[in-house]
């Protein structure tokens, strides 16, 4: 198998295992979706973070407004009695006014935070450091798990105005967002491996050759935004060694230059005594059995 170390930009992805037989659109297209999936659950576990605290989400007409600002426009929260947490719920303001303020218990929002951090380690960047695949069931696994702690958590469901339910069916709206920045649109997908744009249309193999075993960095991006940065030819942990190594000699270096600085008191034109011993003949005596 093919191992592609996917990258954007500097920062690593994930890792991704194929063939050399696998056709360039195909690849993209599964990259792409591994890659959109992992943002995916980004986004819904920093939304369910928040679910776990201060609960669903107002309607749009209510975000943001003050509690009189409520009140004097008559405006009424229909969604809040329907979707209650399961074992009930803690009043915790939201100060943005974004959610109803209706948490769910300490036992409910454990098991949201528990599902949360499962879920991010399925997919989390740190799986490259480990040698371990992220493909689109790692992503699928992760939505499903965070899928079922909302059903625990909120039997009869999300109101559909919240984002988490958006994001589920997905229908979510991600229009002027930071988060639209980030999104790779298949059609428009690129990737590049050593100054090299992978053509669609083509094999893997007739840019990284026969060999199963090959092991690459490439580096996925919009089309159009040209070739990007090549990896440096030393990797940083091999550069951490290097300079441990150099450090390492220096300090040797200057232990030896602090000791040749006596290192002449052991020479015999400093003996002070040669001349004499010379004249009595007792230079280069030797002990010991001839």
């Amino acid at each position: 198998m093919v191992k592609l170390h996917i990258k954007k930009g500097d920062d690593s992805q994930f890792l991704y295992d194929t063939t050399v037989n696998i056709l360039i659109d195909d690849l993209l297209r599964d990259l792409t979706a591994i890659y959109n999936g992992r943002l995916k659950v980004m986004r819904i576990c920093a939304e369910m973070e928040e679910l776990a605290k201060f609960g669903i989400t107002l309607p749009p007409n209510m975000q943001g407004l003050t509690e009189e600002q409520v009140i004097d426009l008559k405006l009424v929260d229909e969604w809040a009695e329907k979707c209650t947490p399961s074992g009930g719920y803690k009043m915790k303001k939201d100060e943005i006014g974004r959610r109803n303020g209706r948490a769910p218990t300490d036992q409910m929002a454990e098991v949201i935070k528990k599902t949360v951090k499962e879920a991010k380690d399925l997919i989390s960047k740190e799986k490259v450091k480990a040698n371990v695949e992220v493909n689109q069931g790692s992503v699928k696994e992760a939505l499903d798990m965070l899928r079922g702690a909302v059903m625990i958590v909120y039997p009869m469901g999300l109101p559909p105005h919240d984002p988490i339910r958006d994001e589920f069916e997905n229908t979510e709206d991600l229009t002027g967002t930071q988060a639209s920045l980030e999104v790779i649109d298949e059609a428009s997908a690129s990737l590049w491996w050593a100054g090299k744009e992978f053509t669609r249309g083509k094999k893997l193999m007739d840019f990284v050759g026969k060999n199963e075993k090959t092991k690459i960095v490439a580096k996925l991006q919009k089309r159009g935004q040209g070739a990007p940065g090549r990896e440096p030819v030393v990797g940083e942990e091999e550069q951490k060694q290097m300079m441990a190594f150099y450090y390492r000699k220096q300090e040797e270096w200057k232990k030896m230059d602090a000791d040749a600085e006596d290192a002449y008191m052991d020479s015999a034109w400093a003996d002070n005594k040669q001349l004499k011993r010379q004249f009595q003949g007792m230079n280069n005596i030797k002990w010991g059995p001839r």
